[in-house]
């Protein structure tokens, strides 16, 4: 199991990339999210100091946008697209299929870290819904028949 104690290491090499201008705020999360996998407590604290903003500024800017996640994330992450064109071909049933194959509902993360499973409101390749997202590969026209398939492919 993680702790951010142990993070501490990766958020000093982030922090030292960039000078304090406010300005870095995002550039500074995105890379936090990119080395740790989501922005730890210690890292909002950190980054705020660095910054010299309030914890509060940096809290409300990782709520805001859902590229940024305050929980660890699964190895694999799974979104699952719910615009009009995928929710009307069956998104909805995709959902269903992925809760009963990794045993989460969508926001959470398997205990074993295995698996974290999101909702997005559009990936805008409507033509292909519906639409789900592993890691960065984009599978268009997905049906229930073809989850356990592709989460095979995983391992």
């Amino acid at each position: 199991m993680h702790c951010e104690e142990s993070y501490k290491q990766q958020i000093d090499d982030v922090l030292s990339r960039h000078s304090g201008d406010r300005g870095e705020l995002i550039p500074i999360l995105q890379e936090l999210e990119e080395e740790i996998g989501y922005i730890p407590r210690e890292a909002i604290r950190r980054t705020a100091e660095h910054l010299g903003i309030n914890e509060s500024a940096v809290y409300g800017v990782v709520t805001f946008y859902a590229q940024f996640h305050l929980t660890r994330q699964g190895k694999h992450r799974i979104k699952v697209c719910q615009g009009t064109a995928c929710h009307v071909r069956g998104a909805g049933q995709l959902l269903l299929a992925l809760k009963k194959s990794i045993g989460i509902d969508p926001g959470a993360t398997t205990d074993d870290y295995r698996y974290s499973l999101e909702r997005v409101a559009c990936f805008g390749s409507c033509a292909l819904g519906p639409v789900m997202l592993v890691n960065d590969a984009v599978h268009g026209r997905m049906t229930p028949d073809r989850v356990d398939d592709i989460l095979e492919q995983l391992e």
